[in-house]
């Protein structure tokens, strides 16, 4: 299983321990989640546990006095069980076709993408649960399906609903054959839910049962912005890593010089890998943040 380590937006690279009345300590010391895990069992109890609103406030004032504000490690993780609609287990079942390019699926973007669609390039993309996305169900066996797109977007749940209603469930891929099968069904430039998801399964380092949830005080806010650039120059290439970091940072430092503190910037790919597209009316270039 994979796991994702989860972190509260306070303080970069630096790390807070528990003991067991609560009593937060800041700890100047970067490291990674494990390092940080074993090092705050070795000195004090474990890595942060937060039950309550008054716990957060706490340990938000603990990093506050210590001068900084950015992000700091806590002892909340997620273990990743990717699992089929159907059930389907057996041979084929492990394989994945991330989009690993720039996004470097599955990146558990907000806290929130436990459902999976493919997009129109082939890759596949952890998102949002309630977004609406056409879909893809199969008729037939497992071992013999027959995959149908649907055109109408739904949530992942709907679909779901729709395909074991009507069709046998949502489509189960097991292979590069499969995978690109249902490639050429999606849509140009769009995404298709699939039949793979996972439970949040969230814990805490130190044991103690996961009911209150911080995410939940300071909801996290997504939003797409899209932009239009016109380049210096001609011959330049707007997909060109080196070039797209550059106006990420100019953008960034934007956003600080307005005051904007806490927002993280990071391209969209789109489904045909790239991030700017040429305008068909003009020679302008735009893209999606």
């Amino acid at each position: 299983m994979e796991r994702i380590w989860l972190g509260v937006l306070y303080l970069s690279g630096w790390h807070i321990s528990s003991c067991f009345l609560r009593q937060y300590h800041y700890v100047a010391d970067p490291k990674t989640w494990t390092e940080a895990q074993a090092y705050c069992r070795e000195k004090y109890t474990d890595l942060a546990t937060i039950q309550n609103s008054t716990e957060m406030d706490q340990l938000a004032d603990t990093v506050s006095s210590s001068g900084h504000n950015s992000d700091v490690w806590i002892g909340l993780y997620s273990v990743v069980d990717w699992r089929w609609s159907d059930g389907y287990n057996g041979s084929g079942a492990e394989y994945r076709n991330w989009q690993n390019r720039i996004d470097n699926e599955p990146d558990f973007y907000s806290f929130h993408q436990f459902c999976v669609n493919i997009g129109s390039a082939g890759g596949w993309w952890d998102d949002s649960c309630s977004i609406s996305y056409p879909f893809i169900c199969y008729r037939g066996t497992q071992l013999e399906p027959q995959f149908v797109l649907v055109p109408n977007g739904k949530n992942w749940s709907d679909a779901q609903r729709h395909c074991r209603e009507n069709f046998i469930d949502l489509a189960t891929v097991r292979s590069g054959t499969e995978n690109q099968e249902i490639h050429s069904l999606v849509p140009s430039d769009a995404w298709v839910w699939i039949g793979l998801s996972r439970d949040p399964n969230m814990y805490w380092s130190d044991g103690s049962g996961y009911t209150y949830s911080f995410l939940s005080t300071a909801p996290l806010m997504r939003q797409v912005v899209k932009l239009r650039i016109e380049p210096d120059a001609p011959s330049v290439d707007m997909n060109d890593p080196a070039v797209k970091a550059n106006i990420l940072k100019k953008l960034q430092d934007r956003l600080k010089e307005k005051g904007m503190s806490g927002v993280t910037l990071k391209w969209r790919e789109q489904p045909d890998g790239k991030v700017f597209h040429k305008e068909k009316k003009s020679s302008r270039k735009k893209t999606e943040l």
